[in-house]
C-alpha cells in the first residue's frame, strides 16, 4: 500500500532571525542529509502556506509503502538542531491510503473477506 503524509509545521521566530544565508546552511547541513537517507523509501515535496493560514507556515507531502522508514525519517529530523533547537516545530499530521478502498474491495473479491496486505 502506498500512503500519503501531509506534515504540517511552523517555522519559529528564532528561524526567522536568522539570515537566509544561515538557514540555508542549516537547511543543507541538517534537513537535506536526512531526507537523502530515505529518498529511496520516502519522497517528499514542500510547500509553503504562511501565506494563506495563521496555523502552519509550511507543510511536506510524504509518499511512502514503508511506514517504518517514514517514522524513522522524523526521528531523524527531530535529532537534528533544527528542531532541537526549536528553530521548526512539528504541527499536525495527516496519513492516508492511496486508494485504499480499491484495495479493500480488492481482498473482498478475492474470498468475501479483506486481509491487510
Amino acid at each position: 500500500m502506498k500512503y500519503g503524509i501531509v506534515l504540517t509545521y511552523t517555522v519559529t521566530e528564532r528561524w526567522l532571525a536568522l539570515s537566509r544565508e544561515q538557514r540555508n546552511a542549516m537547511r543543507a547541513a541538517h534537513l537535506e542529509p536526512v531526507f537523502a537517507a530515505y529518498a529511496d523509501r520516502v519522497t517528499a515535496r514542500f510547500f509553503d502556506a504562511e501565506a494563506f493560514t495563521g496555523h502552519v507556515s509550511d507543510f511536506a507531502v510524504l509518499e511512502t509503502e514503508d511506514l517504518g522508514a517514514y517514522y524513522f525519517l522524523v526521528e531523524a529530523l527531530r535529532d537534528t538542531p533544527v528542531i532541537s533547537e526549536g528553530y521548526l516545530t512539528f504541527a499536525d499530521i495527516f496519513l492516508g491510503v492511496e486508494d485504499g478502498f480499491q484495495a479493500y474491495e480488492q481482498a473482498l473479491s478475492h474470498d468475501g473477506a479483506a486481509h491487510p496486505t
